[in-house]
């Protein structure tokens, strides 16, 4: 996130930007002419530099912005190729594990429909903090080359996605054995371009499927607030399940047989211990400092060790390539296991829930009854505060908040603390809340998780209250 497009930087996830603003065809070819750079620079020595997999959402004018970077890049003398129709972000992700060395994607993921932005992709993820921080330095210094003499092409890349999902979900044989519909709201996203090669079910519902740039006026982040319309549909079709997507599909969000939306700290427990009997996964689960105690607590049970990592996926999927990690999940709706790409993906995910209870035969609303009856009790809440200003130094805030701790809350003792990405607080019994300034933005994002909600509710209570006492 930038104000300015001489100031690019990547944030959790790529750069983002308001359009016409921050976003701007300057920066879009700076930020190619950056990469340009960082590519002739990695590959002196080498005779052929890494061809380039370029794609975009369905935002307002994404696909020029594609069209853009791959000008600047085929100026450069570096073989790239266009989508010729918008993806999902996690399909740029798996080309650049199959036949591309890098991916450019064109989005602003979750974002209101005045944003969009560049992520880039290596190694079928997200490229990791150490290549997007040399980038920028190169990006800070670049003066664009323009007017390729001969445009780069474009290809579809649908099948290639479908034909990956397909070898890793029996998708056609899950969907016949259905035992009633399920609703799969795509918030207006790239999801959608997918939906007639996968989602290809009488038993399947599709709402939100058309293409809108200004997402039907909503925000596509896939959380309670924005998902009205899916509980709805779920409750009126009396649906196995509801299913939504973020606007570039990476992200995933699930509404119960009951109508009732499900928090990540309740999906992910559900998730790896499907995964643990269906797939014998063995190796590190790994999530961010923000999701919840249920599936460290599967881990322990499974004898595999558990980690914690800083807020954004890229942090999981770093992980997932250098160590032997089984199962990765964050807070914002990723998810990723062993046998995949290392990257978040809405779609997999969804298809993963499918199967789920076809094979176990059990809604979803039992399977976590059972999880819950093991485990303990879930309840887990966001809320964002507003600042007057933006905190730029988490650490420093973190460090400073810990010294104003009280040693109980809640009548709970405070057990430990940790200050990888803001501060996070454990009382007895694995209850947690974490204080997490933006860094970006004048907001603090605070999290909690305790066995009620009443107990939640007090304890992002008690994080205004200490945040006032600063």
């Amino acid at each position: 996130m930038s104000s300015h497009p001489n100031q690019i930087t990547f944030g959790t996830d790529g750069f983002r930007g308001v359009i016409s603003r921050d976003f701007t065809y300057d920066a879009v070819r700076k930020i190619a002419q950056g990469l340009a750079d960082y590519i002739a620079y990695k590959n002196m020595r080498v005779a052929e530099k890494p061809n380039v997999v370029v794609g975009y959402d369905r935002r307002f004018m994404s696909d020029r912005f594609a069209a853009a970077v791959a000008d600047v890049l085929t100026a450069n003398g570096i073989v790239c190729v266009v989508s010729d129709s918008p993806l999902p972000t996690q399909a740029v992700s798996w080309l650049t594990s199959s036949k591309f060395g890098l991916g450019v994607m064109i989005t602003a993921s979750h974002n209101k429909y005045f944003y969009n932005g560049v992520k880039i992709k290596q190694n079928g993820r997200s490229a990791p903090p150490s290549v997007t921080a040399e980038l920028e330095n190169y990006i800070s210094k670049a003066v664009p080359m323009r007017n390729a003499v001969v445009p780069a092409p474009r290809k579809s890349f649908k099948k290639d996605y479908v034909d990956y999902l397909k070898s890793r979900v029996p998708v056609a044989q899950i969907l016949s054995k259905l035992t009633g519909p399920v609703v799969v709201d795509f918030m207006y996203g790239a999801g959608a371009e997918i939906a007639n090669e996968i989602f290809n079910s009488k038993n399947i519902i599709k709402i939100r499927a058309a293409a809108d740039p200004l997402f039907g006026g909503i925000t596509p982040e896939p959380v309670e607030n924005n998902l009205a319309e899916l509980i709805d549909a779920v409750k009126k079709n009396k649906a196995v399940m509801g299913i939504a997507l973020d606007g570039d599909a990476d992200r995933f969000a699930l509404v119960s047989d009951k109508g009732v939306y499900m928090t990540p700290c309740q999906i992910a427990p559900m998730l790896l211990e499907y995964l643990l009997k269906r797939n014998g996964l063995k190796g590190k689960v790994a999530q961010t400092v923000s999701m919840g105690y249920l599936t460290k607590r599967i881990a322990k049970a499974a004898n595999l060790q558990f980690e914690e990592t800083p807020v954004g996926f890229k942090y999981i999927a770093e992980k997932m390539i250098s160590e032997d990690v089984s199962f990765g999940a964050e807070e914002s709706g990723g998810y990723a296991w062993k046998g995949n790409i290392p990257e978040r993906d809405g779609i997999l995910t969804a298809l993963m829930f499918i199967e789920m209870t076809v094979k176990t035969k059990r809604t979803v609303s039992d399977i976590y009854k059972d999880v819950e009856a093991r485990y303990g009790k879930s309840s887990f809440i966001r809320r964002d505060l507003k600042l007057e200003k933006a905190i730029p130094n988490k650490h420093s805030f973190a460090v400073k908040l810990k010294k104003k701790l009280p040693k109980t809350i809640l009548g709970r003792k405070v057990l430990d603390t940790n200050t990888i990405d803001g501060l996070k607080i454990i009382l007895e019994d694995d209850c947690w809340l974490l204080v997490r300034p933006s860094g970006t933005e004048p907001l603090l994002r605070t999290y909690a998780e305790t066995e009620s909600r009443e107990n939640t509710i007090k304890f992002l209570e008690f994080a205004a209250k200490l945040m006032n006492q600063r």
